[in-house]
């Protein structure tokens, strides 16, 4: 069975996307589109921009989204998918892919999930941190043995790879105690704020509404689901689970698992960079996982 996964934040490059939208007239009016409904020329930024300009989250986010779709669209008829999933921002991609939102929709609802998330970055000095070769379970003690800030498990990567997101005081306290409890390295991450944590709650409170009043139809194929790590088919309990994905942790590791379970024998990867294939690697070395 063929599995589709979606990058997230992180992988975004300068020139990304540009080869498809010289080559394919498809994506090139998918890309024109797109400027349209963001007000702003995403397009240039994606091919010229510096990663500074890259980086700022209201670009980041529609820029990744983009280009993953684009592959999508490119591929014609021969995209075939028997599951999807998408990794955090990823699962408005997969969400795509699998015909329960129109791209439109979709790149509505990324704008205002970057918009809503810089905001709630702004709110209150937050972070998030690496941590290598340490237990899930052990990480997941210290985090809740720090009290007096707030500080989880937000994204569940490989076995082995766990990124914990808090505030500041937290997260800096929890990287002295997990290097203490014998991880390999507790890395902060240059990134703008606490994503996957109670802190974006404001954040998932102001995308709640406009994902309510978003349309969502009958997939094509089960999208395996962050909040979950479960195949999903109904469109309501999709629409709940991407509620609940800004506050939650991204159960990456456990939706390899549960895909691969479930018949996942080949993996594509459809966006920029190759992170997710080396990840399908570390659950199971011996599926196959290459670039859409």
């Amino acid at each position: 069975m063929n599995a589709y996964v979606f990058p997230g934040q992180g992988s975004q490059f300068s020139g990304m996307g540009k080869d498809l939208y010289q080559n394919s007239a498809t994506v090139k009016s998918l890309f024109d589109e797109a400027n349209q409904i963001l007000g702003f020329e995403i397009t240039q930024i994606m091919f010229e921009g510096t990663d500074e300009q890259l980086k700022q989250t209201n670009v980041t986010q529609p820029a990744i989204f983009l280009h993953s779709v684009a592959i999508i669209k490119n591929l014609g008829d021969a995209f075939k998918p028997d599951m999807v999933a998408g990794h955090s921002l990823g699962e408005f991609s997969a969400l795509v892919a699998n015909q329960t939102l129109t791209f439109q929709d979709a790149l509505r609802l990324v704008a205002r999930r970057a918009d809503a998330m810089q905001k709630a970055c702004e709110l209150q000095p937050s972070t998030m941190a690496a941590v290598l070769g340490l237990d899930d379970k052990i990480v997941e003690e210290v985090c809740a043995s720090i009290t007096n800030h707030v500080v989880v498990a937000a994204n569940y990567n490989c076995p082995g790879q766990l990124v914990i997101s808090g505030s500041i005081e937290g997260i800096n306290e929890a990287c002295e105690k997990l290097k203490a409890a014998g991880a390999k390295r507790a890395l902060v991450l240059q990134v703008g704020g606490a994503f996957h944590s109670p802190l974006m709650m404001p954040a998932q409170q102001e995308l709640e509404k406009a994902i309510s009043e978003t349309l969502f139809s009958n997939p094509i194929c089960p999208i395996y689901q962050n909040y979950t790590a479960q195949a999903v088919s109904d469109p309501t309990a999709i629409k709940n689970n991407l509620i609940a994905q800004l506050t939650a942790p991204v159960k990456w590791t456990q939706t390899m698992e549960q895909m691969i379970a479930d018949g996942a024998t080949k993996f594509f990867e459809a966006g920029p960079g190759k992170v997710l294939q080396g990840l399908v690697k570390k659950v199971n070395k011996d599926i196959e996982a290459i670039s859409a």
